[in-house]
């Protein structure tokens, strides 16, 4: 749909139908990232026999992260004197522009995607490491040892849980035979990869926990170790930028997930007359909330034992993914 708009209109008015279509898209992302965080908490508080976010906005606090977010905005925006100034600045921009850059290439419908890049996948994989060197910098650039310590542990955490990301996505392209988001979809018309991947899917889904830096896996903020970690110097809008990156990577991996083992659009048997867009986000919903079931279920992981469980466990455990997958397809898919 996207793309057949832009080849129909041409020059200036073609970048004018991009750049309007991607502010609503920011809009709808940042609609996400207030309601997700307020859905959070209600989850949170109703597992852990609270009330949670009710007074402001009502009976359900429906307007308590607008709240939130406006305090955010008014707050004083202060950079310690001893922090490297222009690096404090940049690395809020550097770790959250690649969160929204990543959502380009996701097929939510198959008539409603920004990019169909042939390597879609490979695209994701490789823009959303870059946050990491927004991380890093803002643990860095704020000349304080917790900041350094946090920035640091995202840097071994990202790095380590990738290659396990990657490995297990691997399966899904051999049976796919395709990087392309599209043609991933298209080739779960008949049976959704969790079902023919499922190693492959508790791996992904792990990994992905580590990338968002969320509990058990959220060493590099440990507020009972590192006061806040890597943004421990930041407040105000500077500070929400950092967790609108984190939110917004929250949308993106729960999309690809989505995307990659659930069958994107396509419907169950029977139930064909639902539309694409319905299904999407009863799928895209229950990866949500199954990550927000995490985070109130399990304390946090020491970082020995982080690091042992990437190496040790999911990456060898990857491997033997990959390898079997090739004999299934080998066998069963020729």
């Amino acid at each position: 749909m996207i793309e057949g708009l832009l080849q129909s209109a041409p020059g200036m008015s073609n970048f004018l139908i991009f750049f309007g279509l991607a502010t609503a898209f920011l809009f709808v992302v940042l609609g996400f990232v207030t309601y997700g965080i307020l859905a959070e908490r209600k989850v949170m508080g109703f597992m852990q026999g609270r009330i949670g976010p009710n007074h402001v906005g009502g009976r359900w606090g429906l307007l308590q992260t607008v709240a939130d977010v406006s305090k955010l905005l008014l707050k004083e925006d202060t950079i310690p004197k001893v922090a490297d100034k222009p690096l404090f600045i940049l690395a809020p921009v550097i770790a959250f522009t690649p969160a929204f850059l990543v959502l380009a290439t996701i097929p939510f419908t198959d008539a409603f995607q920004f990019a169909d890049i042939g390597i879609g996948l490979l695209y994701y994989i490789a823009i959303s490491g870059i946050t990491t060197v927004g991380v890093v910098t803002g643990g860095w650039a704020s000349n304080n040892k917790y900041s350094l310590l946090g920035g640091m542990r995202a840097a071994a955490q990202m790095i380590s849980y990738e290659i396990p990301l990657v490995m297990s996505v691997i399966g899904v392209i051999l049976l796919s035979g395709s990087l392309n988001l599209n043609e991933i979809v298209a080739a779960q018309e008949n049976i959704w990869f969790i079902v023919i991947q499922p190693i492959g899917f508790v791996i992904f889904f792990i990994a992905s926990i580590a990338e968002l830096n969320r509990t058990p896996f959220d060493l590099p903020e440990a507020e009972s170790e590192l006061v806040a970690g890597y943004h421990v110097e930041y407040s105000g809008f500077r500070w929400a930028f950092f967790m609108l990156a984190e939110y917004v990577y929250f949308f993106a991996m729960a999309s690809l997930t989505t995307v990659l083992f659930l069958g994107g659009w396509h419907p169950l048997p029977f139930l064909e007359f639902i539309p694409g867009a319905v299904w999407f986000a009863l799928k895209f919903s229950l990866v949500v909330f199954i990550l927000i079931w995490f985070r109130v279920t399990f304390p946090r992981i020491r970082a020995d034992q982080l690091m042992e469980f990437g190496w040790k466990v999911l990456l060898p455990v990857a491997l033997a993914n990959i390898f079997i997958t090739a004999i299934i397809k080998e066998i069963f898919f020729k």
